[in-house]
Order: structure tokens, then sequence, then C-alpha cells
């Protein structure tokens, strides 16, 4: 109901009273307030959250779970932004009321009298809000000349312009003081009773110190305000990257994926040919042996058949005439030469996880397989062949190959080595096998005892070429025990009963070796047996008490 000038003008006889009876009726009409986010309704006693969204209490207490134990909080989520929240242990009661959707419902209000504009003014004496064309005509009428009305210049002045906020234990008394302790508004009557021992003041002198420290904080909230904002963007636009990112690389991927099924189809073909040519070629040389088999049974039937008639039919000249025709074409036959098995077998395999090479630049995987291992063509090959040193890790190398002589490119052939001793049945070595997946295998061995040892390398149960063979392993390297020096007058600083074992001596009682004297090899050499080659094994046995004294002599030098 839209109530005009025309309602005030006809209500001057009954005064202010009357005016104000127009004001409720006008609010009754359809200034129903804020309302409540959860149930929609006009806002019945709206309570604050911690999370400062607003409820009405009927919708408060309906939220979460039941009512716990007395003095326990309640857990509950808003249901706005689904904040997980805990009620007071007091109830609802005890959540703050938001005087702001009071303040909100009557700034949406508009003027109280028109409900044409927004409120830009106050009448002190009826607290009308009024418009600003009402606020003169509320100056020009007679009745209501004499009222003060105020200007409104902001959102708190409209705020503050409405009732007073009452005490919810004394409902008459205004909320006018402020409990430093309880950090809570109070009115008079509670300032002299629940909160008489504690610092109250009134709320004009302390709203300063904590408006400060309130926009203290919305300062803060406000710079994180336009970080968050920043950062959203950032992730806007990270989101969208991914997106064109996302899709580019789908992109890639559909090329990619067509590409590489053209290769595996190109492969495909490939092999599929490759087989039709085996097929072809092992009938062909199927063919050409049954022919040629059919044509020698054949005349292997001729002769056969014609000397058992000669021999049963033919008189004695008779076969004395026709025995040298008749031999020598039996001695022909029998003398062909001709395999009693077929020329090829149906040994064609199909190997998916062998490497194929490449097709349309992408890497393919599978191949025809129709070479078999001949262990009679198998080769050994290493120079730790027939020798190897006792306690060092010595090999050598099984290369496999097919009836033809052709090297296999694959492995996993059945390969067995053995190493026995020969001279003790009870030492025997365990070598290791290693499939290189090439066709060649590598086998490895650390000998204990020195001495000979039969070695067999076997391929499918079979030795291959050069198997059983003789291994010969040597004693450990021994270490030079002298010095390999020039000649003992030198590396003995001149001591006569310095020796060394190439036998050389010296005029005046020297022992040992001098350079140009008898028995000096002309060279340098080593002192304890002789050898002129410096990385070369001692050739000498253990040393006597006697010679390992005078050797040791120089040694230390």
């Amino acid at each position: 109901m839209f109530l005009t000038l025309h309602c005030i003008h006809n209500s001057q006889q009954d005064g202010t009273g009357k005016l104000l009876n127009v004001l409720g009726a006008a609010r009754a009409a359809g200034m129903s307030g804020p309302r409540c986010p959860q149930c929609a309704q006009p806002c019945a006693s709206p309570r604050l959250l911690p999370c400062l969204h607003s409820l009405c209490e009927p919708c408060l207490r309906r939220l979460g779970p039941p009512e716990g134990p007395p003095g326990a909080a309640r857990p509950v989520l808003c249901p706005v932004c689904d904040a997980e929240l805990s009620l007071p242990a007091g109830g609802v009661e005890q959540l703050p009321p938001d005087c702001l959707a009071r303040s909100r419902g009557r700034a949406a209000a508009g003027c109280d009298l028109c409900a044409d504009g927004a409120a830009a003014g106050r009448c002190l004496t009826c607290g009308l809000r009024l418009c600003r064309f009402c606020c003169r005509a509320h100056r020009r009428q007679k009745k209501t000349a004499s009222h003060a009305v105020t200007e409104l210049e902001s959102t708190k002045d409209c705020s503050q312009a409405g009732k007073p906020l009452l005490c919810p234990s004394h409902p008459t008394e205004e909320l006018q003081l402020f409990c430093e302790q309880c950090d809570r508004p109070v009115c008079r009557d509670c300032a002299l009773g629940r909160h008489r021992q504690h610092p109250c003041d009134f709320a004009s002198n302390v709203i300063h110190r904590h408006g400060d420290a309130l926009r203290e904080l919305l300062q803060s909230s406000q710079r994180h305000l336009d970080t968050l904002e920043d950062v959203l963007s950032q992730v806007d636009e990270m989101g969208g990257a991914v997106r064109s990112r996302a899709e580019a690389v789908a992109a890639e991927i559909c090329l990619f994926a067509r590409g590489y099924v053209k290769a595996i189809e190109e492969h495909r073909d490939r092999l599929l040919k490759q087989l039709e040519d085996l097929k072809v070629q092992k009938e062909n040389l199927l063919h050409l042996q049954k022919a040629q088999l059919q044509q020698l049974l054949l005349d292997m039937r001729t002769g056969v058949e014609f000397t058992e008639h000669l021999l049963m039919s033919g008189s004695d000249v008779e076969i004395l005439v026709s025995k040298g025709v008749v031999s020598s074409r039996l001695t022909q036959l029998n003398s062909v030469a001709y395999s009693t098995h077929p020329s090829v077998d149906d040994r064609i395999h199909f190997s998916p996880h062998e490497r194929a090479g490449q097709c349309c630049g992408y890497e393919v995987f599978g191949a025809i397989l129709n070479k078999v291992v001949d262990p009679a063509r198998c080769t050994l090959h290493g120079e730790d062949l027939h020798s190897a040193r006792q306690s060092q890790l010595s090999g050598f190398t099984l290369l496999c190959r097919d009836t033809a002589g052709e090297r296999l490119g694959r492995g996993g052939e059945a390969v067995r080595v053995t190493i026995t001793h020969r001279d003790k049945s009870h030492c025997a070595l365990k070598p290791t096998v290693c499939d290189n997946g090439d066709g060649t295998y590598c086998i490895s061995y650390s000998p204990e005892e020195p001495g000979l040892y039969a070695v067999c390398v076997c391929v499918k149960g079979q030795h291959v070429q050069g198997s059983p063979f003789t291994l010969t392993v040597k004693p450990k390297f021994r270490e030079h025990q002298g010095v390999f020096h020039c000649c003992t007058f030198c590396s003995s600083g001149g001591q006569k009963a310095a020796r060394c074992a190439c036998g050389g001596t010296m005029p005046g009682g020297y022992q040992g070796c001098g350079h140009g004297h008898k028995g000096h090899p002309g060279c340098h050499h080593w002192s304890c047996c002789g050898q002129v080659k410096e990385s070369s094994e001692c050739l000498s046995g253990p040393p006597s008490d006697t010679s390992q004294k005078s050797l040791l002599r120089t040694v230390a030098l």
C-alpha cells in the first residue's frame, strides 16, 4: 500500500499521535525488513554467527544436532558458507544480535511517509524517516513545524536513526554503557547489578578506542582482499592456460596416435607380407623336395619291379645278359642322396616384444622368427676361454647361430654350463650365465683352486662347437718381494752383504751385482727373482731365512 502526502493533510487535526499511527500502518503494509537466508521469512530477532552470517532465532534453534548436555557447546554448519561453528553453551540467546540487519531493513524501507524516495532525514520528535520532499513538507505542516528534523548524511546516520538497542535482560533499558571486563554493551541496571565490580564506561567514550582497533584489523583484511583477488585472477588465468595447454596437448596426442596407428598398420602389412613370402618360400621348397622324391620313388619302383621280374621270370642267360645294365641302374639309384625329413619345418613364430626398428618415424615391436639355433654352429669367444687365474673373476662369451650359420638376434635359449676340476671331482665351479638378449651369452666364474678343469657348454642339451674343452687355472699372482733396481751397489748404498737374485757380484767382497760386472743383466731388474720386466710375476720361490735377511735389507733401503 502506498500512502501519499494527502494522508498527512487529513491527519493534521489528530497531531503527532495520528501521524505515528500512519507510520505503523505503513510499516505493517509492506515494509517487512530483511529476510532470513535459511527460511526466506522476515527475520525475527536475527543473531550473528561467528562467520558473520545471521539467521533468525527459529532457524538457529533447528540448526545442527539436538541439544547436548547442559553447558556443552553444540557444533553446527552455517547454511550460507558451510563453515563449521560451535553454538555457545548457553544456547542461541548467547549469540550477539545482528544490529546491522535491522539497519539494512530500515535503509531498504526508504521514506516512512511516501515510500517513493530514499530516507534523507529523520524527525527527532516523531522518529519518522523522511525523503527530501517529505522533510520540506514536514517543516511546513502546522502540527509538525516545531519538530526537529535532522539530515542523514551517511549510512551510519541511517543506522543510528532507528530505535535504540534495548537490553535483553532489562527490555525497558537502553544499552548505553560498555563493560570492559565482559567486553559487551550493558544497560544502567546491568552496571548497577551483575557488572557492579566491573569497569564500565559510556559507549560514546570507548567507541573510538575499539573502533580504531577494528579499523586496523579492517585495513589488514583489506590488504588480504587485494592479495586474494590478485591470486584469484592468477588462478583464473592459470585455469585458462591449463585448458589451452590441455587442448594443445590433446591435439598432439591425437596427431601422435594417428601417426602411431598408421605406423602400426604399415608394420602389420609388412609383417603379413613377410609371413606370406616365408610361407611361399617354404611351400616351394617342399614342392621341389616332393617332386624330386616322387621322381626318385618312380625310378626306384621301376628298377625294383624290373629287377624282381627279371629274377623271377628270366632265364639264366637272360639274367646274365641284363645283369650289367640292371646293376648299374640300381647302383645309381641307391647312390642318390635324399633327406629322410622334410627340407623345411613349420617353425614360424611371432614375438610381440621383439624390437622391429622404426616405421614412419615410430619405434615398433613385433617380429616373425623363423631362425632356429644350431648348437653345432654356436661358437665360444674370449681371452679367458682356456686360461684363468685363481680367485680372479674370468669369463667368456657364447655366440648362438642358426642352421645357416647366421647370428641369432634374440635370446631366450636354454644354455647350460658346467666347469669341473679334473683331479678333484668335488671341486666344481658355479658359473653365471647372462643372457644379453641379442644372441650372445656371457659366462663368468671365479675359480678357487688352481689346476685343470673340464668345461662343457650346451645349448638345448647339445654341445656347442669346441665343447667340451680344457681350462687351465693358474695360481694366484705372486707379487715381487724385492726392489726393481739398476744394481745392488746403488740400491743398498754400497753395502757388501747385500745380494741380488740375478747372481751378479763385484770385486772387493761385494756379494751383489754392479754395473758392468760379472752376472749383471745390463738393465734394471728385480732383486728378488732377476726379472727384467717391471710389471711381471715374481718367479722366485719362498726365500730362505739367510737370503731373506739380506734381501730385506735391500728392500728396506
